[in-house]
C-alpha cells in the first residue's frame, strides 16, 4: 500500500500532470481534448498521461482512431482524487484558465453531438409516434428493476445514455456500450450535461462485450434487440456478464407488421412473440420474471411495447 501511494504520489509531484488529473476529474477525455485545454504538444500530453497511467492514477481506451483517458478506479487513486478536489483552488488563475478552456472543448463537443442527434431524433421520433411514450417505458423499466440496488449498471445499446441517466440514484457504477461513435460522442455530452462524469461510455458490440463474466449486476437493453441478427447469441453474452442474482431488463417491440421498417430503420426483426422472448431467456440460463405489454393507446395499429425482466440463478 505506501509503495503504491508513494508511486502514486511522486506522479502527482509535477505540474502539468497534477493539471490533467483535475481535468480528468470532470470526465474522461482525449489526448486531443487535454492538448486544446493544455495548449502543449502531443507527445508531451502522451508522455504525461504515459507515465499517470504507469503510475496506476488513469487508464487508457482505445475506441477507433481515438484514444479516452478517465481516472483509474482503484481506492488509492479514487482517494487521492477526492483529495485533489477538495484542495482544488478556483482563484488559481492557471486552473481557473484550465476549466474555462475545458468548458468550451466541452461545448464543442456537445455541438457536434447536438447536429448528430437532430438527424437522427427525426427517426425516432417518427417511430416513437406509433408507440407509448418514452416517459411510460422508462417508468415500467424502473417499476421493474423494485427498490433495488445495484453495484454495476450495464446498459447495451446506450444510445444517448438515457438508461445510465435515469439508473444513476440505483447504481454505484454504470457503463454504457455501443456501436456507433457518433451515438457515443452524443452519450458522452449527456453524461457531461447530467453532471454523471463517474458513468463511462464504450465502443463494443452488443454479441461481445467488454466486461468479465457475471460483472454487472444490472443490465439495461432499451429498444435494442430488435437490430440484432442472432437474438440467442446476445441473449448469452448478457446471460454471461450478468452476475448471479443480477437483473437483466429489457425493453422492446412485440411482433408487429410495419415492414418497411426492415429497409427505412434497419430493423432486422419485427418485433418478438412473448413466447419466443421466454423461451430465448430460458435458453440463455435465466429466468423470466415478467414480460409485460405497453400497449399504444389510442393508436389503431401502434405498436407494443414489452418489458422484460430476468434474472440468473
Amino acid at each position: 500500500m505506501h509503495a503504491e501511494l508513494l508511486t502514486k504520489l511522486k506522479a502527482l509531484g509535477e505540474p502539468t500532470r497534477l493539471r490533467i488529473v483535475t481535468l480528468l476529474l470532470r470526465g474522461e477525455l482525449t489526448v486531443s481534448e487535454i492538448m486544446q485545454v493544455l495548449g502543449q504538444s502531443q507527445p508531451r500530453v502522451s508522455r504525461h498521461l504515459k507515465l499517470l497511467a504507469d503510475a496506476g492514477l488513469c487508464e487508457r481506451y482505445p475506441e477507433g482512431g481515438w484514444v479516452f483517458y478517465r481516472l483509474a478506479r482503484s481506492r488509492v487513486g479514487e482517494r487521492l482524487a477526492a483529495l485533489l478536489e477538495e484542495m482544488e483552488r478556483s482563484d488559481d488563475v492557471e486552473v481557473a484558465r484550465d476549466l474555462a478552456r475545458l468548458s468550451e472543448v466541452r461545448r464543442l463537443r456537445a455541438e457536434t453531438a447536438q447536429k448528430y442527434f437532430e438527424v437522427a431524433a427525426e427517426q425516432w421520433a417518427r417511430i416513437r409516434g406509433l408507440h407509448f411514450s418514452e416517459e411510460a417505458v422508462e417508468a415500467a423499466m424502473l417499476k421493474a428493476a423494485g427498490e433495488r440496488q445495484f453495484r454495476l449498471h450495464l446498459d447495451v445499446g446506450t444510445g444517448t445514455g438515457r438508461m445510465l441517466e435515469i439508473f444513476a440514484d440505483r447504481a454505484e457504477d454504470g457503463m454504457g456500450v455501443d456501436l456507433s461513435r457518433e451515438m457515443l460522442t452524443v452519450a458522452r455530452s449527456k453524461m457531461s450535461e447530467a453532471g454523471l462524469a463517474n458513468r463511462l461510455v464504450r465502443q463494443a458490440d452488443a454479441t461481445a462485450l467488454p466486461l468479465e463474466t457475471g460483472s454487472a449486476d444490472l443490465i439495461t437493453v432499451h429498444q435494442v434487440l430488435h437490430y440484432i441478427a442472432q437474438p440467442q447469441r446476445a441473449l448469452a453474452e448478457w446471460a454471461r456478464v450478468l452476475a448471479p442474482g443480477g437483473l437483466l431488463l429489457l425493453a422492446d417491440f412485440e411482433a408487429h407488421d410495419f415492414e418497411g421498417f426492415r429497409a427505412e430503420y434497419h430493423h432486422a426483426h419485427l418485433g418478438f412473440q412473448q413466447a419466443e422472448l421466454r423461451a430465448w431467456l430460458e435458453g440463455a440460463g435465466l429466468q423470466p420474471l415478467g414480460i409485460d405489454p405497453l400497449e399504444a393507446a389510442n393508436r389503431d395499429g401502434g405498436l407494443t411495447v414489452l418489458i422484460c425482466s430476468a434474472t440468473k440463478a
